[in-house]
């Protein structure tokens, strides 16, 4: 039975008058967050106290909801676990892909990877000195520059900025010839389309939850180390809950079992119980279905601001199978430009230096507000709208 999206809109609490557009950068609430939140506060922190870890299950959250994230990224059950920032998670996972490729020192990127990822790879490297060194090149020339110096290939699946897709599957079977370990990162893919970590040999996977999945600002981060890799993979930030017995408080450090030895310090509850509140919303959604759905709205906008804003340049690649879930244009005065949107009810971002950014979730975007949106940038274009001095002032968050 196809999706039924009309009613994942009604789960969401979305203010009246705005199209949100920006749920790539910070996903809308979903309804039942709040009750969910008051109940873990109330009920179980409030009620409970200190038997809320025994009693409500708070020890083994990191690891049922990373259960629930799997599904939506095609990650095998006992893969996934959930907990800290996607900072942390990158870290961890470079430190430890590294380290299960003696021999070889260098870490491969991109130029077009977020910049946290790049700061992460690079201090790391930094840290281990004695020749270890992060190498970036054009996203395009990534495939033909993994060589047998490259130990861990680190991605972000879907550019941030332009939406670019790179072909997962592909750089998985190139960086395994060389005799080398694939880091995906799901940012910007984890609950936008479709992700097969199992069946395209991910390595490593992390991904944050406040995008797409709607965990709320902040929200926590996973990590998947596929299941070949868990015995071998050595937790370099060996923090107590990875323990294998932590309650046993042995002064030497056991790693645990599986994915649990991925879990580092005292996972955040009231974050988590958000997170499974929201990924609610998902029971019954098919991915196949939210991708086409996600690619029609895509092509519809695409459209209407092709032949309404000629001063705007598509940036997104127009092929379907190049593209993640948004759409970007650029524009010398794009800052301006998406301020005066957002003043007029139609919230998108900005991306240095000159991206203005979409994101389109079919969970609570339809026809009818890309049309309201394609106008409305039509209106502000055609009128200069954007060309007044409230539109320029740049806040601290783009």
């Amino acid at each position: 039975m196809p999706t039924d999206f009309a009613a994942t809109k009604a789960l969401f609490d979305l203010p009246e008058g705005v199209i949100y557009l920006d749920g790539n950068s910070l996903g809308p609430l979903p309804k039942a967050v709040p009750e969910r939140l008051a109940r873990a506060v109330r009920d179980e922190w409030g009620a409970m106290l200190i038997r809320g870890w025994n009693e409500a299950g708070w020890m083994e959250m990191p690891s049922r909801i990373g259960d629930r994230v799997a599904r939506l990224i095609g990650a095998e059950p006992g893969s996934v676990v959930m907990g800290d920032t996607l900072s942390v998670k990158v870290w961890q996972a470079l430190a430890s892909a590294l380290e299960m490729v003696p021999g070889r020192k260098v870490i491969l990127s991109d130029t077009g990877n977020f910049p946290s990822d790049l700061y992460i790879a690079d201090g790391l490297v930094r840290t281990l000195g004695e020749g270890y060194a992060l190498r970036t090149v054009a996203p395009e020339a990534v495939a033909g520059a993994i060589d047998d110096s490259v130990a861990v290939v680190m991605v972000t699946e879907t550019d941030y900025r332009t939406g670019r897709r790179h072909d997962m599957a592909e750089l998985a079977r190139i960086a395994h010839q060389k005799g080398a370990l694939l880091v995906w990162d799901l940012a910007h893919s984890a609950g936008a389309f479709p992700v097969e970590l199992a069946r395209d040999g991910a390595d490593f996977a992390v991904g944050c939850t406040y995008k797409y999945l709607n965990s709320g600002p902040g929200g926590p981060a996973f990590i998947y180390v596929a299941p070949r890799h868990q015995a071998r993979a050595r937790p370099a930030l060996s923090g107590w809950m990875g323990h294998e017995a932590p309650f046993a408080f042995d002064l030497d450090y056991r790693p645990g079992r599986g994915i649990e030895r991925m879990r580092v310090g005292t996972p955040p509850i009231l974050a988590l119980a958000a997170l499974d509140a929201a990924l609610d919303v998902w029971e019954g959604v098919d991915m196949q279905d939210l991708r086409a759905a996600s690619l029609a709205l895509q092509d519809q906008f695409i459209a209407g601001v092709g032949a309404a804003c000629a001063d705007l340049a598509l940036a997104t690649p127009r092929d379907h199978a190049a593209r993640g879930s948004q759409v970007s244009f650029r524009h010398p005065e794009g800052y301006a430009i998406m301020q005066a949107l957002i003043a007029r009810g139609v919230i998108g971002d900005f991306r240095a230096p000159d991206i203005l950014r979409f994101g389109f979730t079919p969970l609570y975007i339809d026809r009818d507000d890309v049309a309201r949106a394609v106008e409305t940038l039509a209106e502000i274009m055609r009128g200069r709208v954007w060309d007044r001095p409230e539109y320029h002032r740049r806040a601290r968050v783009t």
